[in-house]
């Protein structure tokens, strides 16, 4: 399959819900399943493979904030619920033949090795699956920025971020019938309406560097390579 979406890597973030059923925490099978095998078919499309994953499947936060825990505290175990995660991914594409890759940003071996923007390159120039994992190694900042951080080390064309919604709305659209779906958009009128994208650290690296924000629905797992395709239907993109 060849992609006619101009990106050549690509760094896709995605929530840990992914992984689970609906409002059920853990693991699915069947959502790992249907998970890999699309990631697969972008690995067939020529597309160099980088991904951040959240925790929300696992841990969140705000759970922490509920049963009076030091913040510090509860956003390392948040860290330490993205390596779960990145381990349960690393052997799904294993288990399919596709070599896959972990590095943190905490010192963990032999769980996994510690990021080096210079290795995650060489192995993504080989065919590999690198997985980002153990957040920034910093409290207070989330997945959306450790995305955008690692993207911009490796030199990635595009930040995809998988939601529940077809791409950005002028509202919410759950809660506003009449909210308007942006195919393209500036930062800087995303800025104004005060678009909430990603969180304003995460959205502030892209602007300064001119990193295009790919969002789509990933309620439909295909759409992932319908927009690697370049069909814009179900996404929005936000760029300069």
């Amino acid at each position: 399959m060849k992609s006619n979406f101009p990106y050549k890597r690509i760094l896709l973030k995605i929530s840990g819900e992914a992984l689970s059923k609906p409002n059920e925490p853990g693991y699915c099978p069947d959502a790992l399943k249907t998970l890999i095998n699309n990631l697969i078919n972008v690995l067939d499309a020529g597309i160099e493979l980088a991904l951040v994953i959240g925790a929300g499947n696992i841990w969140r936060g705000k759970l922490g904030k509920k049963i009076g825990m030091d913040p510090v505290r509860a956003d390392y175990m948040g860290m330490l619920g993205t390596v779960m995660n990145g381990l349960m991914i690393k052997d799904c594409f294993e288990a399919n033949g596709i070599t896959c890759k972990i590095q943190t940003s905490q010192h963990i071996e032999p769980i996994a090795e510690t990021f080096d923007h210079e290795k995650a390159v060489k192995y993504l120039e080989e065919g590999c699956v690198v997985i980002f994992a153990g957040g920034t190694g910093h409290p207070f900042f989330t997945t959306d920025t450790t995305a955008v951080l690692r993207a911009l080390e490796i030199d990635a064309e595009a930040v995809l971020k998988a939601t529940k919604v077809n791409g950005i709305f002028s509202a919410d659209p759950e809660t506003s019938p009449d909210a308007v779906r942006y195919e393209k958009i500036t930062y800087e009128k995303a800025l104004m309406q005060n678009l909430k994208i990603m969180d304003s650290t995460a959205f502030s690296l892209c602007k300064d560097n001119d990193l295009p924000i790919v969002v789509f629905n990933y309620s439909n797992p295909n759409n992932l390579i319908e927009v690697l395709n370049g069909n814009t239907n179900k996404a929005s993109i936000v760029s300069n």
